[in-house]
């Protein structure tokens, strides 16, 4: 049985400058994915895809393997996971090495923690599931959520739960964009988010997109934080 972790970096972030790179808290961002996939032993190959040099030399530094530079094709705003982590695979299979798993993990989650990938693989390994992946709660139930019309009015969604009190609403959830397990060679027809996969919930403490600067600051406010609980955890 062998496990193989994808962390795709493309080079031409827009919105937050050379981000898979950037300094966190005196280390590259992507070095946090990097060093949590090993930590975790789970693997028998922990890779960068990236279409960037300067992202393939700082990957390897920090003991991720860079076996290929990406092709402009599969490195455009349009380019799905699904398709960087198909191409990875296929890569290897082409020269005679074949994976049981695959764990894609996102370059900007520096809040990972070893864990939650150790549930999500004894999970999917487990069950007759072909997907694993990250989740968390959503903190306010989604059917008061509304949106604003061009009048500049609200309008609800579900106008039908205004009424009803929010301890008596289904909880939610979201994806938490930190992993997927995937069970390789096994096809599915289901979306990420059906019935063949198995979320794995993360606190929301642990969860923060990282698209925009606001992001950027309210995820070092997040990480600070968790940090030092883990300290006086282990104090």
């Amino acid at each position: 049985m062998k496990t193989i972790a994808i962390i795709p970096a493309r080079g031409g972030s827009k919105r937050i400058y050379k981000k898979n790179i950037k300094d966190f808290f005196n280390k590259p961002l992507i070095a946090y994915s990097i060093e949590t996939a090993l930590e975790s032993k789970l693997f028998d190959k922990v890779i960068v895809s990236t279409d960037d040099e300067e992202i393939s030399k700082i990957a390897k530094e920090y003991g991720a393997e860079v076996p290929f530079i990406r092709p402009s094709e599969l490195s455009d705003d349009f380019t799905g996971t699904a398709d960087v982590t198909s191409h990875a695979v296929n890569f290897f299979k082409n020269r005679g090495h074949k994976y049981d798993y695959a764990c894609t993990i996102y370059a900007t989650a520096p809040l990972l923690q070893k864990e939650y990938l150790i549930e999500g693989f004894e999970k999917l390994k487990n069950s007759d599931a072909v997907h694993t992946f990250s989740a968390t709660t959503m903190p306010y139930p989604i059917q008061r959520a509304f949106k604003i019309d061009n009048s500049g009015r609200c309008l609800m969604f579900t106008p039908e739960f205004y009424n009803t009190r929010s301890q008596d609403l289904e909880e939610s959830y979201q994806d938490a964009g930190q992993f997927y397990w995937d069970k390789i060679g096994i096809h599915s027809d289901e979306i990420m988010f059906g019935k063949d996969s198995i979320p794995i919930i993360l606190p929301r403490y642990l969860v923060q997109d990282i698209d925009t600067l606001e992001d950027w600051d309210r995820a070092e406010l997040m990480y600070e934080t968790v940090i030092n609980k883990l300290k006086k955890k282990n104090d």
